[in-house]
């Protein structure tokens, strides 16, 4: 897809990280953008950067979520470009020493349910919403009338101890993206997720200077974590590489996550 001036992206999660730089590139190549976060401040200030507009908006809920796209459309028009990154999750081994009892706890199926609807559910919530609206769109080349890009991770494949529900929903975000690109085949919008392994996001900034060593010393080439622009560059090229679709992308730098 070539971008326009009139193009319009909507981007979950965009007022940090992977998000962050992913609206900069769009809005650079062209696009106007629309942030979807839950940090107001952050958001405003990424979007009064970009010249876009930012839409407070929490993924888990649907009625957030159609506000959103509403409030997006109405600023920029119906977006041909989807990136989907924003989640909630929660960490937990399936069993493990409980200190306070010296007996056994179980990751409850609560913080299971709460981590996919965060992950999983909230994906198909926004890609679902927004080719209900990209369907309304003129085609362009070959027919093509959007893309949407989801966020999975390594962790869908590698997933590590204390992961079940990160991983397994990481998972389930790569199982959607063939069966979503076949059923929007004959509307010409295309489906595809990246997944990324150790890079320089708030989270893992914040981690302590050695453990950051040793993530970097662990990926085989180059050593070291990725830049968010790395990642926004493959959001861009899927973009713009119509016969991209039905993928699920490794960016990695060759890693596989070891078991902890």
């Amino acid at each position: 897809m070539r971008m326009t001036p009139d193009t319009a992206a909507v981007v979950t999660g965009g007022a940090s990280g992977l998000g962050r730089a992913s609206a900069r590139a769009l809005a650079a190549a062209g696009a106007k953008v629309a942030i979807f976060d839950m940090a107001a401040e952050k958001g405003e200030e990424i979007a009064h950067e970009i010249g876009g507009i930012f839409c407070q908006v929490n993924v888990t809920d649907e009625q957030s979520v159609t506000d959103g796209f509403e409030k997006a459309r109405r600023f920029h028009g119906q977006e041909r470009i989807l990136l989907h990154c924003a989640q909630t999750s929660r960490t937990g081994k399936t069993v493990s020493r409980d200190k306070a009892t010296g007996g056994f706890r179980r990751f409850s199926s609560a913080d299971y349910e709460y981590s996919v609807l965060g992950i999983l559910v909230a994906s198909y919530r926004v890609a679902s919403l927004s080719a209900l609206g990209m369907a309304m769109l003129d085609p362009l080349e070959d027919g093509e009338r959007g893309v949407i890009t989801l966020t999975s991770s390594v962790a869908a494949t590698d997933a590590q101890v204390g992961q079940v529900a990160y991983g397994s929903g990481k998972a389930g975000v790569n199982g959607l993206v063939l069966p979503i690109a076949r059923d929007l085949m004959e509307l010409g919008i295309r489906v595809n997720s990246i997944m990324p392994g150790i890079f320089e996001t708030p989270p893992m900034l914040a981690v302590p200077t050695p453990v950051l060593e040793a993530l970097s010393q662990s990926v085989p080439f180059p050593k070291r974590l990725g830049k968010p622009e790395e990642f926004a560059s493959l959001v861009l090229e899927l973009v713009r590489n119509s016969y991209f679709n039905g993928q699920a992308i490794r960016l990695d730098g060759a890693i596989r996550m070891a078991p902890r």
